[in-house]
């Protein structure tokens, strides 16, 4: 069946579904979390044409709020039809049988195609081999730099592994003069977490049930991580007290920013036009060279208690076309899941661009645990510590695992007693 015949027969079941329904079975509604949702309104009226049955209603979370506004929704029996979910929130709604199983609807998809997604990005979706949601848009983080810096410094290409990366830092860091090689702000884990994820060994282990940061590799970026600070390469610093890094950089304070892509707009939109060739950017360098990171970005999710299930999955659909992923970056600047989007529009011509392409080919999903996030937090906390010279590196790591494990000590006792929270004999 062709797509176009496909969604003809969708909007002819819910036209239908509609002339039996009440006006509020015709209302689907959506939360978004942030500036997405400011985007998304834009794109919604074409679907609503599409599908004259359904009426769709957003809602917009701010960041700060989402995640505890979805748990109480949960609670309170009263969550949206759809939902955007970041990738690392995922396997805690699956925890709680939350969301609805979509493999079957995918299977059945003349729209989404899984072989048309990152990889890494798909897999985050995955939890024991069930699939929950489907990528919406992705992010990684990677390098921005001063091209102009690195030239006079007398590189002409960014790093393309560690030691390239450590001779570049130590040229271009100045701090008598108030100038240093990067911005790591010591409250974000982001940038450790990309650095571990390089790493062959998993920072959990035994299927998520111990941590697993004394292993070599994460030591290894770890100490890399730390070494950066006491090498005076990058101030000792929160991100609150790095003001305006965009001016930073600008200004010629930060050779490199570690970001993500909502920064290529940024820098575009607070530097001068005239400046564009000075600054680029470069996917992160490995250990050893190659390019990978964090798979990181949000997912398109249907909760099960939604009674509007097959148009919610129509929205999703929706959502995931290729030629409605490069409107939204166009609008947004959120990077497309699908690979097919990329070949288009500017996702295609810009060269700021290009260094996100490559990394999203390579990049590592967190660990697949609820707890992941406290996990990451308590990592960045004791990180702080060794920046600050009151903890070595093989002291850091067992403190590390001494905290995961402690957070992960329900999860130990849940997946050792599958009977007594399933209720089978």
């Amino acid at each position: 069946m062709s797509r176009a015949a496909s969604r003809l027969l969708t909007i002819v079941a819910l036209m239908l579904a509609g002339c039996s329904s009440s006006q509020d079975a015709h209302t689907l509604t959506f939360w978004t979390i942030g500036r997405e949702g400011e985007a998304v309104v834009k794109l919604l009226p074409e679907f609503e044409r599409e599908y004259p049955g359904i009426q769709v209603k957003v809602q917009q979370m701010p960041l700060t709020a989402a995640h505890q506004k979805l748990l109480t929704a949960f609670a309170g029996n009263s969550t949206p039809d759809v939902t955007q979910l970041g990738n690392t929130w995922l396997p805690e709604f699956v925890a709680l049988r939350a969301l609805e199983p979509l493999q079957q609807r995918v299977a059945a998809s003349t729209v989404v195609k899984p072989a048309d997604y990152f990889d890494h990005i798909w897999s985050t979706n995955l939890i024991d081999g069930s699939l929950y949601g489907v990528p919406w848009y992705v992010d990684t983080r990677l390098l921005f730099y001063r091209r102009d810096l690195l030239k006079a410094a007398g590189f002409d290409a960014p790093p393309r592994d560690w030691a390239q990366w450590r001779t570049m830092l130590a040229a271009l860091s100045h701090p008598d003069r108030g100038s240093y090689g990067i911005l790591l702000p010591t409250n974000e884990y982001e940038q450790l977490m990309s650095l571990a994820l390089q790493q062959p060994e998993s920072m959990l282990r035994d299927g998520g049930r111990y941590g697993n940061f004394r292993s070599a590799g994460f030591k290894r970026a770890l100490a890399f991580y730390v070494d950066t600070f006491r090498l005076h390469q990058a101030p000792a610093i929160t991100a609150v007290e790095a003001g305006n890094p965009w001016e930073e950089f600008g200004r010629g304070v930060y050779a490199f920013y570690f970001s993500g892509p909502w920064n290529i707009g940024e820098f575009r939109q607070r530097l001068p036009a005239d400046r564009e060739n000075e600054w680029a950017t470069a996917a992160l360098p490995g250990p050893d060279g190659g390019a990978s990171g964090a798979a990181g970005g949000s997912s398109l999710v249907i909760f099960r208690r939604s009674t509007h299930k097959d148009e919610a999955w129509a929205l999703i659909e929706y959502l995931s076309r290729p030629d409605v992923q490069q409107r939204f970056y166009d609008l947004l600047g959120d990077m497309p899941a699908r690979r097919s989007a990329w070949d288009g529009g500017s996702l295609r011509t810009d060269p700021k661009v290009q260094a996100f392409r490559e990394q999203l080919e390579h990049v590592k999903a967190t660990p697949p645990v609820p707890e992941w996030e406290q996990i990451a937090n308590e990592m960045q906390l004791v990180a702080a510590q060794a920046v600050a010279g009151e903890l070595t590196i093989d002291e850091a790591a067992a403190e590390i695992d001494r905290r995961a494990d402690r957070i992960l000590e329900k999860r130990r006792w849940i997946l050792d007693h599958p009977h007594a929270t399933t209720g089978s004999p």
